[in-house]
């Protein structure tokens, strides 16, 4: 007992730790099981959402697997000839890089519009940012249905009040004519995905030092001069990846399609995604359909890259 109390008492002295205190050291303590246990989740969801998805749709791309015969038969490419002699998938590549584009650009300049008006200090302001996040947070099938009814054939409000107005003479029949249906599914993803990049980059502008602003418009700069040479070069890759977004979800997505048109008419506004869908789930050939879907992947891929090169060569200069 005697001894050791000095021992105790030389180890508190020079500050080395204890076998019993180490080995009493919680898991928040041990940085390497911490790391672990915090990355779990996140490598779980990857593996189980998209990992094991993907694979699945490399494998059956390469089989005969359809819905009434699930045994899986090696194919080769059978599956990709018989794609690219399918002039609907065309169609439907074509009419992807047109809807994404497209929408992009809009959703760029409306959601930079839309997020200079939610930082400007006004009454009632609160208001407005809830209205304006209500078509990003209202479920996407709840509400392409209310735009369902809007653009009916027979009973569109729309077509109602450009009668009124004197603008048109009879309904447009928005989703029954080609060009007019490809704008309505634009518009409908464009209103949808506003307030998404305005939110991304109304957080791009509050970053932006007064100092900044207020010494250029002491100087004499515009509101316009300042726009260009000021706000938008500092918020470059705060739109850059608010365009990411905005493209992965415009690229992939197939439920405004499915809702307003279902790719019609005449199959004129089908998509990559939406044609997957029909021919792999409701078509029953979940081969034709994988393989239609891998084509989302190298685009995607090189989307991204691109976007991601401009973003770090924008932080660079």
């Amino acid at each position: 007992m005697g001894s050791s109390a000095p021992a105790a008492e030389a180890t508190a002295r020079t500050g080395e730790p204890r076998v019993a205190d180490l080995r009493r050291r919680g898991i928040a303590d041990r940085d390497g099981v911490l790391s672990w246990l915090l990355l779990a989740p996140a490598v779980v969801y990857i593996l189980a959402l998209v990992a094991v998805p993907f694979l699945l749709a490399v494998a059956f791309s390469f089989s005969d697997v359809t819905g009434g015969d699930p045994s899986f038969d090696w194919v080769g490419l059978l599956n990709f000839e018989r794609i690219f002699a399918d002039p609907v998938f065309w169609r439907s590549l074509r009419n992807t890089f047109v809807f994404t584009a497209v929408s992009m650009v809009f959703i760029v300049i409306f959601g930079k519009v839309l997020a200079n008006i939610l930082i400007a200090d006004f009454r009632g302001r609160w208001i407005v940012r809830f209205c304006v996040l209500l078509p990003w947070t209202t479920p996407v099938a709840l509400s392409t249905i209310t735009w369902l009814w809007l653009l009916d054939s027979v009973f569109s409000p729309i077509d109602w009040v450009l009668r009124n107005l004197g603008i048109i003479q009879s309904n447009m029949f928005w989703l029954g004519q080609p060009t007019l249906a490809m704008i309505s599914v634009i518009a409908v993803h464009v209103w949808r995905l506003v307030p998404l990049a305005a939110v991304i980059m109304m957080a791009g502008l509050l970053s932006i030092p007064k100092d900044v602003q207020e010494q250029a418009a002491v100087d004499g700069a515009g509101y316009w001069r300042r726009m260009f040479e000021i706000t938008i070069p500092l918020t470059a890759p705060v739109i850059a990846i608010s365009a990411l977004f905005g493209a992965v979800f415009t690229f992939t997505d197939m439920t405004v399609v499915y809702v307003l048109t279902r790719g019609g008419p005449t199959n004129e506004t089908q998509v990559l995604a939406s044609w997957a869908f029909f021919r792999g789930i409701e078509g029953s050939d979940i081969a034709q359909g994988a393989a239609i879907a891998l084509f989302l992947f190298p685009l995607l891929l090189a989307a991204a890259i691109a976007i991601l090169r401009a973003v770090r060569g924008m932080e660079i200069s």
